[in-house]
């Protein structure tokens, strides 16, 4: 049987939850089906050592040289390089500045930029811009990538990021199939392009239980000797992720008299504001950032509580995650957090601020039989196996 050729596209290999997602989808696709290469825009990440090792991985040439055009504004890119005296990258930025305003059209901008970028030699059976949406790898996977089908992937909700919706409406058209990773992710791409529905479908990023509980097994988890109750929560430093908001309900919690510690697994660029609002509330030695960690689950395991105060995802792996280990969780009510849990039976889901985030920690904290009968709950979740599929029997 001949393999099918498959290709990936994403920015990086950081530690986050679309790059996670692709690690356990590579993982179920068997190399003796399958030929896959992953195309990325950088060398880079965490992650990086995980990818498996059948996987062929190549990059896209000169993207650095792209990348400040690409993603600042260009009039502050010409400006910036006529005070340098860079007088043709001056040139360049202002063209493509005025060639968009006058156009309104963001793929002209592409379309400068790659148009003496060759298309690939090789010929895929199915090529996926896996990182969306990200406008530039939608239309290099679309120009530039040679492929008998096309799909495109959207990981968050396009109501709360820069979605660029002309781009989306005219380019997304030509993928073959458009997959959302949750329910409301689907519903809200839906809602702003209705002509797309039928080609639109979801699909729940992949998790294996059996993959996280091996790996919580492994290396260290908590290391200092406190024995009062760990809450732990798990993602990128931004202010989308909510830990702002965990600061200050363990705030609530520590003047209540709790004896609690609340970590933090992740690295990214708030992490200075937040070092500010640790200090501001003196809880320096009770919430405690850990920063960024490839293996994150011997934590997990060892947690008491799970909380994810997130402000928006798409379908949050992490939450999985800690249901594969059967945790007690609260998290806040974004987008798929219902499709994975059921409020007060399998976790606590609450309205996305502090308040309501202390409150059903300290619900949890008083009632030890609450926790116990969510751990219970989720050991038999059904819901469990919806993420569990193999994917080359659903979509390739």
């Amino acid at each position: 049987m001949r393999k099918k050729q498959l290709l990936f596209m994403i920015i990086n290999m950081n530690v986050g939850g679309t790059e996670k997602a692709l690690l356990n989808m590579l993982e179920q696709l068997p190399p003796e089906n399958y030929n896959i290469t992953l195309l990325m825009l950088e060398e880079y990440g965490g992650f990086m050592n995980q990818i498996p090792r059948h996987v062929t991985i190549e990059y896209v040439i000169d993207y650095p040289g792209m990348k400040e055009l690409i993603n600042k504004p260009l009039l502050h890119v010409a400006l910036r390089s006529l005070k340098k005296w860079e007088l043709g990258k001056f040139i360049k930025a202002s063209s493509l500045y005025i060639g968009s305003k006058l156009l309104q059209d963001r793929t002209f901008l592409y379309q400068t930029i790659l148009k003496d970028y060759p298309q690939t030699a090789k010929t895929y059976d199915i090529a996926v811009a896996y990182a969306g949406p990200m406008d530039f790898i939608s239309y290099f996977v679309l120009k530039k990538i040679k492929a008998a089908n096309k799909l495109q992937w959207v990981h968050f909700d396009i109501t709360k990021i820069g979605f660029n919706c002309t781009f989306a409406s005219k380019m997304y058209p030509y993928f073959d199939k458009i997959y959302a990773v949750s329910k409301q992710a689907r519903n809200n791409l839906v809602h702003a392009l209705p002509h797309l529905e039928e080609k639109t479908a979801v699909f729940y990023n992949l998790v294996s239980a059996q993959s996280v509980m091996n790996q919580s097994r492994e290396g260290r988890g908590f290391s200092d000797p406190f024995e009062g109750i760990r809450i732990l929560t798990i993602g990128r430093l931004s202010i989308e992720k909510g830990q702002d908001l965990a600061i200050r309900a363990l705030d609530r919690l520590i003047q209540d008299g709790y004896k609690v510690k609340w970590y933090c697994v992740g690295e990214g660029s708030s992490r200075k504001e937040l070092e500010k609002l640790i200090a501001e509330y003196d809880l320096q030695e009770h919430f405690i950032l850990l920063g960024s960690n490839p293996n994150p689950y011997p934590y997990l395991a060892q947690c008491d509580l799970y909380v994810q105060p997130s402000r928006h995802e798409g379908y949050c792996i992490t939450l999985n995650e800690a249901r594969c280990l059967n945790k007690p969780i609260v998290t806040t009510d974004f987008n798929g957090a219902r499709e994975q849990i059921t409020d007060g039976s399998t976790g606590s889901i609450v309205a996305i601020n502090e308040y309501e985030i202390y409150i059903a920690v300290k619900q949890l904290l008083d009632n030890p039989a609450l926790r116990s009968n969510y751990i219970k709950n989720l050991a038999n979740d059904a819901k469990r196996t919806a993420t569990s599929g193999i994917a080359h029997k659903i979509i390739f």
